[in-house]
């Protein structure tokens, strides 16, 4: 190569450009955008082109991929040189640059001269892993001059055992460039035909295992001809591995090996013959230059070696030239090895090993770190003088390290994380659980816990920065990523050098008392405490940066420069640096730190922040990080010095071409602790430890591998034990992660077909174990592991090779390992793409699962505890979406309903019985199809939401069974409503027609005798006076015998429906004794209970509780009968019955006499009955053949004048049809409607949130508790929950329809459409058939009438009857009477408006709706109407029906009046704490018998309270209890509760802050618990209870 600087510089330029790296030059290559997932790290495709070479090297590198070297030529040029003349000459004579082939000497130096210094450093440590030599010394670096690559190396950390300790099987940990090692160098002169390299290699292997540390001439690519790697000088290591093996050398040894010949490297050589303990030059003969640059040097004679390649040819004449220099140089003929011809290459490299053994003896060592001042002395640069000031500041910190121990220094520099943090975790923990509350009240013991809690927070919060911590902090500058990087690396590297110091010397103190004889076993612990608290590296200064935020902006000490900090962490974070999720060492999450540093990373990504999380799972030491940093080229640590505590997370950027694919912006790998840790094992929580654990990096990952580093899969129950526990948590809250099991050190090519049945073993394990722990977590139905996962024995098992070639620490990286895990990464990633979802996590989405998993952590709960909000709120929109269905349903239903009733009612009078019925059954049946195809439209909306890819789904996939059952429940109940009303209307018309068909004759008496009238010749003179004389005498005969309706014996029909009732009972003895209900109900209900009884405190409380039940009840369903009462409709049978079953409902789960059963029935039946016959009698009275021709009586009396006196009578007829037939029909139209169109106002409206789901109604109707502020309120709100639901939705109804006269507008809506139709369905009268008007005469009317009939029989009944009375004797024609008609209507349309206008009692109007909106939204937002039995809160469950009832928050006991048996004081705890203790109690549902709580489901089987404290009394009930202690007590009969002091201090923000909690209305805060015990009682409640010790 010419030594001209430009000419050197020109060819490198060229061979980048060729390389396409000339943008990348010098040193702008990154290692984060290495680490970029892009579409190569799918499809490993071989370099089609010169410019894929390098990208090719790095890809497999990373990987380490010991067949990376290889990538030196394009793929398609074996098959090119096929097709070439092997005799054409100028093949072998033409120019190689033009060539598509690399040495790979030159591709290496090539990438490291554009790589930056952190991408230089991890291509080092990879090059190291597969035993690669590595750059010692760069060519072409600032202005061609060389540069020693310490930076580089800095990174590489090697173990190994040297001879003297490996009696003890102790070894050795160092930093490579800081290892004071004896140091070779081998250099070769122009004339050299041994290869230097080959020879090396051979030297530094065993005979039979040659490794190629050095590429050489017969390595692929090693012929081609050098550009710029001339002047590379490379190292390696030989490390011992003890006397168990045949080390070629006894101690370590750095091996050297320089490019090119001397003469043009002579900087490099000089440096290199200076620092090394002996130099080695390989020559065939030495030429006049060389000879004087040898003889140049000094103190020779010990160092130098010559090893000349004796020749056939020219031996003579060459070795003459080595004589020469020898002689000169005055070396000892065992300073000169010839290799003769005779001798191959294994056995001289023998003799070089001996000649370096001996040579080793006693000579001085050297460490790369201290050969920079030589460097320097001989022109060399050194890479790190770059970094100097971030060294300083690094050595600043460090200098403080190493005159303390670790644990002290901790204590003064890192307080945060100290002993005040580890207790705050436990305090947190124990406030979760509350094991050792001792002889305390529980709510007490939690108020101590609090205080302490708080305590510790101020004394955080007040700490100072520390001096170490402010120069760390302000290291870390904004806007200088480069030079903040420097000094993180220099911290990682010194902190990890001076733990490696302190552990090591700790290490082997254990490692002697261990083999001690008599064990000294308080020593061992306290050695294992000291080991844990001896590890000190760069996370533990990232973990006090999040403590001081965390805690700092508690206190006053809050400044910009810490709220800087979680920016600064973000930015981190997307630079390629974990952070620290889960504080291993106090089992914590700092969690304000970890979500405002995520938040900032979400909002630096613009928010486009979709995450796949992945995780592997496995034994500690296992290869479980390895594989991580195989799949992805990152860095996790895997040195024995100090393994991973708790869970650390990165975040790897996915490329613009994979975040469509992969449905992702960002993979985050998750690296945790490993489980069945030797350091934790002797802990008794030990398995909890890694049960929790498991199940928090599960409950986070969307893939999860679980390792297994063996193939005898026993050794791996308990870790299998540990997911399988974890994955069914996760399936019961809807999450079902990938699971791929990993087998490693599996080999050969067979292994896959001989391990089949080890996995088949695997399997049976599997779902044994699955069995076991579905038993432990109460899921019976879990019988197999498939059931849990989706795992396929083929698709999800991974074998994997070892990951060394032989035995560390000279062993290579095995190949297999490599391209086994990259077709292992290949296969996941295409899985992914294959599966992907739009229901992906974003950053606030996984923050959401991590606070929700950690508080079941905190809990050691997790199938109950887990409230995650993600999983409320996709239940919510469920409950929305359901809700929506329903009502549309329902819509449907109430319009095919009325259109049927008012086909039955418009039928002609003449029809008789039989034709009604079997018009009837039709129209049931047409219905009934409607409802079944209504069902599976329902169902059919249902399963498509489920297949919904954009919703989160599956975190309520075990609530799909319950809606469907809703779903089955409401078509059961349409059924039966539509039943009852076509009855009803079968009935109404039986009725009708009777009263009609009475009218009707009567009618026609009157019409005979008013033409009687009018034909006499003595009326033709008569005064207006005389002519309502006559017809007045007329009309008292006609109608004097006119027959009334007849009254029905309701009470009576109302009790035979109560002995129906009862009939399976044996209890009809009693009720056929009785004749009616006349006088039952008239006074108040009073339970029946023997005085002598009473006398006992607990039989009075049940006595009160009954009555308390039963004055609910009736309440209830007094409403109830009133609700029936006040529409228009007759009594029918169904409303009897449909009273019982209310009853029944309301006692469904509680067990009472049958004789209090019976008297209450009996009761509100009474009560029921007057209601109905008033009912009746309103029917009766509308419908009264005498009262409706009493009422006629002016129409006739104008007809019979008009008639005489030969009047136009046109208008004032068409004004009477209107009157009588059509403006009835149009207010029954828009009553009809207006139930459904309030219904639909409110839910549009600004309530509209409220009544979407049941859990905003609870929230804003608890809220409206609270800013009201009174007492009675809550009361009744807890004590009578339904009445007040009902009070409070009708009383919105009524303010929504008196806003800006809504009711009015609807109204006026209303009847805009009606009229419309009736007078389009006029014109359409008109004409007949052929569409041509009728003919101009009177008869054509009665045709006008009965087509109008026709066109409107689903939206109005027009009463014949009304009809004929309207245009008796009618003398006007059709055309003249239809526009008479048309005037009445626009008439009548401004009349109706004026009445809507006019103020009228909006509460009337609602009621009196056939389709009440407040049942409609009571219904929607009530749900079963179920309290829990032991605290009253209401069943948040969606829908009437569900397989159990459950509350997400339950309420203080004293509030669902519980008192404590020996104080009589109000409870402040729980019934899920009392259902997980020892405690009995006893109720009415008990028949006073005493029960243990923990059996509770014996006598409540539909309530799942879960049994542990995970439920608390959030601060809104506690804030109400403390508000209105002495209210409550005074209303209950008990005294006050002794409420926690910490209860005292909540406000009324932070109720209502509690209260959205609770509900999910806002992501939730910190979380908090619950406890159990006393002796309590309740006061008086339908499930009164007593619990004692």
């Amino acid at each position: 190569m010419s030594t001209n600087t430009g000419e050197e510089h020109a060819v490198l330029l060229t061979f980048l450009s060729k390389l396409g790296l000339e943008t990348f030059y010098p040193n702008k290559l990154t290692l984060q955008s290495l680490l970029e997932i892009n579409k190569n790290s799918i499809n490993e495709e071989p370099a089609s082109s010169v410019q894929k070479i390098p990208w090719c090297f790095l890809r497999k590198l990373f990987k380490l991929n010991a067949e990376c070297r290889g990538c030196t030529q394009v793929s398609n040029s074996d098959d090119n040189e096929e097709s070439r003349d092997p005799f054409d000459l100028d093949l072998y004579t033409s120019d190689e640059s033009a060539d598509d082939r690399i040495n790979p000497l030159d591709l290496i130096t090539a990438l490291f001269l554009c790589a930056d210094s952190f991408l230089q450093q991890e291509m080092a440590l990879k090059m190291s892993m597969c035993q690669f030599s590595v750059p010692l010394l760069m060519p072409h670096v600032n202005n061609s001059q060389s540069t020693l690559m310490l930076w580089a190396l800095r990174d590489i950390v090697k173990e190994w055992r040297p001879q003297n300790v490996s009696e003890s099987k102790g070894f050795v940990e160092n930093n490579i460039v800081q290892a004071e090692i004896p140091f070779y160098s081998f250099v070769r002169l122009n004339n050299c035909t041994l290869s230097k390299s080959q020879m090396l290699n051979q030297v530094l292997s065993l005979s039979q295992q040659n490794h190629n540390i050095f590429i050489h001439r017969d390595m692929k690519g090693g012929a081609i001809k050098r550009h710029i790697a001339n002047g590379l000088a490379e190292v390696c290591w030989y490390l011992p591995r003890g006397r168990d093996y045949p080390d070629v050398f006894p101690e370590p040894i750095a091996f050297a090996n320089l490019r090119g010949n001397i003469s043009e490297s002579l900087a490099q050589f000089t440096f290199l013959f200076h620092v090394s303990t002996a130099t080695f030059v390989f020559l065939d003969k030495i030429e006049k230059e060389e000879h004087e640059i040898l003889t140049s040097l000094q103190d020779v004679k010990s160092k130098l070696f010559l090893v000349v390649n004796r020749k056939d040819g020219s031996a003579k004449e060459d070795m003459e030239s080595v004589r020469k220099t020898v002689k000169e140089l005055d070396l000892p003929n065992s300073s000169v090895k010839v290799k003769d011809p005779r001798v191959n290459n294994v056995e001289f490299s023998d003799k070089l090993s001996a000649a370096i053994n001996k040579i080793t003896v006693g000579k001085p060592t050297m460490d790369i770190e201290n050969m920079v001042d030589k460097a320097v002395d001989f022109g060399l640069s050194v890479d790190e003088c770059t970094s100097d000031e971030q060294n300083k500041a690094s050595e600043k910190i460090v200098k403080g390290i190493e005159v303390q121990k670790i644990p002290d220094y901790k204590r003064k520099q890192l307080p945060l994380q100290g002993a005040d943090w580890k207790r705050l975790s436990l305090l947190e923990k124990e406030e979760c659980r509350l094991k050792t509350h001792g002889n305390l009240e529980p709510e007490e013991y939690k108020s101590q816990l609090l205080e302490e809690k708080q305590q510790i927070k101020e004394k955080l919060g007040k700490l100072q920065l520390s001096d170490d911590m402010k120069t760390f902090i302000n290291q870390l500058p904004k806007n200088d990523s480069k030079s903040r990087d420097f000094f993180l690396k220099w911290m990682k590297l010194k902190l990890d050098a001076h733990s490696r110091d302190q552990l090591s010397s700790l290490r082997h103190q254990w490692t002697e008392q261990s083999n001690k004889e008599n064990k000294d076993v308080k020593a061992i612990v306290k050695l294992d405490q000291e080991l844990l608290e001896s590890s000190l590296g760069l996370e533990h200064y990232m973990r006090e940066m999040g403590l001081i935020y965390e805690f700092s902006l508690k206190s006053q000490n809050s400044a910009d420069e810490v709220r800087r900090l979680p920016g600064l962490a973000a930015e981190l974070l997307l630079d390629g640096y974990p952070l620290e999720l889960l504080d291993g060492d106090a089992c914590n999450i700092p969690e304000k730190w970890v979500t405002d540093v995520l938040m900032e990373l979400h909002r630096k990504v613009g928010e486009k922040s979709r995450l796949l999380v992945l995780t592997v799972l496995g034994v500690q030491s296992t290869g479980k990080s390895t594989l991580l940093n195989t799949m992805f080229g990152v860095q996790f640590a895997v040195s024995s010095g100090r393994c991973t505590r708790g869970a650390y997370m990165l975040f790897l950027r996915v490329d613009k071409d994979m975040q469509q694919q992969l449905n992702c912006d960002f993979i985050v790998l998750i690296d945790t602790e490993g489980l069945k840790s030797p350091q934790l094992a002797q802990l008794e929580d030990s398995y909890e430890h890694d049960n929790q654990l498991a199940t928090f990096v599960i409950g986070l990952s969307d893939v999860t591998i679980i390792n297994v580093a063996s193939e005898n899969y026993t050794e791996m129950k308990d870790i299998l034990q540990i997911a399988i526990h974890a994955f069914l948590r996760m399936k019961e809250i809807g999450k079902r992660p990938i699971c791929h099991f990993v087998h490693q050190n599996v080999a050969g090519v067979s292994a896959h077909a001989r391990t089949l049945t080890e996995r088949q073993i695997l399997l049976d394990q599997l779902n044994e174990m699955t069995q076991i722990a579905a038993k432990m977590e109460n899921k019976p139905s879990i019988k197999r592991f498939a059931d849990v996962l989706n795992y396929d024995i083929k698709e999800n098992t991974w074998n994997i090779p070892g990951l060394w070639h032989g035995t560390p620490p000279m062993a290579s990286v095995n190949t297999g390992y490599s391209e086994a895990v990259a077709d292992f990464k290949k296969n996941l990633l295409e899985t992914v793409k294959k599966d992907k979802t739009d229901d992906v996590s974003r950053i606030p989405e996984f923050l959401e699962m991590v606070r929700s998993l950690w508080k079941a952590v905190k809990y050691e709960n997790f199938i109950f505890s887990f409230r995650n909000t993600l999983v409320a709120h996709a239940y919510n929109d469920l409950c929305k979406k359901f809700n929506q269905w329903e009502w549309e349903f329902k819509k449907d239903l109430i319009c095919w309903q009325d259109g049927a009733k008012l086909q039955i009612l418009n039928s002609d009078n003449k029809t008789d019985l039989n034709t009604l019925t079997t018009m009837v059954a039709s129209q049931k049946s047409k219905l009934l199809a409607k409802i079944e195809g209504g069902q599976k439209e329902m169902d059919k909306k249902l399963d498509e939401y489920y297949k919904r890819k954009d919703i989160r789904v599956s975190l309520i996939e075990k609530y799909k069974s319950d809606f469907r059952i809703s779903i089955r429940k409401l078509k059961e109940e349409f059924q039966h409503s539509v039943n009852n009303a076509l009855d009803c209307a079968l009935e109404g018309k039986k009725s009708s027609k009777e009263a009609q068909n009475i009218q009707s004759k009567h009618r026609e008496m009157i019409e005979e005798e008013v033409t009687k009238l009018l034909s006499d010749p003595e009326h033709r003179t008569l005064s207006d006076e005389q002519l309502k004389r006559d017809f007045q005498q007329m009309w008292t005969k006609v109608t004097a015998n006119v027959s009334g309706l007849k009254e029905l014996n309701i009470s009576e029909k109302v009790l035979e429906q109560l002995r129906k009732h009862f009939s399976n009972r044996k209890v009809n003895e009693e009720l056929q004794k009785m004749k009616d209900l006349k006088d039952i109900g008239t006074k108040p209900f009073k339970v029946k209970i023997e005085l002598k009884t009473i006398l006992t405190s607990l039989a009075f409380c049940q006595y009160k509780a009954l009555q308390s039940y039963a004055d609910t009840a009736i309440e209830s369903c007094t409403l109830f009968v009133c609700g029936i009462a006040k529409t228009k409709a007759d009594y029918h049978d169904s409303f009897a019955r449909d009273l019982l079953e209310k009853v029944d409902d309301s006692l469904k789960g509680k067990s009472f006499q049958l004789k209090f059963e019976i008297d209450l029935k009996l009761h509100i039946c009474g009560i029921a009955s007057r209601e109905f016959l008033q009912m009746h009698r309103n029917v009766l009275s509308a419908r009264d053949p005498k009262m409706q021709l009493e009422k006629n009586k002016p129409q006739y009396l104008l007809d019979f004048i008009d008639l005489y006196k030969k009047r136009d009578d046109c208008q004032r007829k068409a004004n009477a049809l209107v009157r009588l037939c059509i403006k009835p029909a149009v207010e029954e139209y828009i009553s009809r409607h207006l139930g459904t169109n309030i219904m639909d106002n409110v839910l549009a409206g600004c309530h509209s949130a409220e009544y979407s789901c049941r859990n905003f109604f609870q929230y804003n109707i608890q809220k409206e508790l609270l800013q009201k502020e009174d007492f009675q309120r809550f009361v009744k709100f807890i004590g009578n929950y339904e009445m007040y639901v009902k009070d409070f939705i009708f009383q919105q109804i009524l303010e929504e329809m008196s806003e800006d006269n809504t009711l009015f507008e609807l109204k006026s809506q209303n009847l805009q459409v009606i009229v419309k139709k009736i007078t389009d369905a006029t014109e359409r009268a008109s004409k007949g058939e052929d569409g041509v008007l009728l003919p101009d005469k009177t008869e054509s009317i009665t045709e006008l009438i009965k087509n109008m009939r026709t066109f409107l029989i689903t939206d109005i009944s027009l009463s014949e009857e009304n009809e004929k009375t309207a245009l008796f004797k009618i003398q006007s024609t059709c055309h003249p009477f239809k526009e008479s008609l048309m005037k009445s209507l626009s008439e009548m349309n401004k009349q109706l408006q004026e009445e809507f206008s006019k103020s009228e009692d909006i509460t009337e109007t609602v009621n009196k709706l056939p389709t009440k909106p407040q049942d409609e939204l009571f219904k929607r937002v009530f749900g079963c109407g179920q309290q829990c039995p032991f605290c009253k809160v209401p069943c948040e469950a969606a829908g009437k029906q569900h397989e159990k009832h459950f509350a997400a928050v339950h309420r203080p006991q004293g509030l669902g009046r519980y008192i404590i048996v020996d104080t009589e004081k109000l409870v402040v705890t729980l019934c899920t704490t009392n259902v997980h203790s020892e405690l009995p109690f006893s109720c009415a549902d008990t028949n006073g018998e005493w029960h243990p709580y923990k059996e509770y489901r014996t006598i409540y089987p539909d309530w799942l309270i879960p049994p542990d404290y995970t439920r608390e009394a959030s601060d809104y009930w506690k804030y109400v209890l403390v508000k209105y202690n002495d209210s409550f007590a005074q209303e209950y009969n008990a005294k006050p509760a002794d409420v926690p002091v910490a209860w005292r201090k909540i406000t009324k923000e932070q109720a209502l802050k509690g209260l959205k909690e609770a509900f999910n209305i806002n992501p939730p805060s910190p979380l908090r618990s619950n406890p159990p015990f006393p002796r309590l009682v309740s006061s008086g409640w339908p499930e009164w209870c007593a619990y004692k010790k």
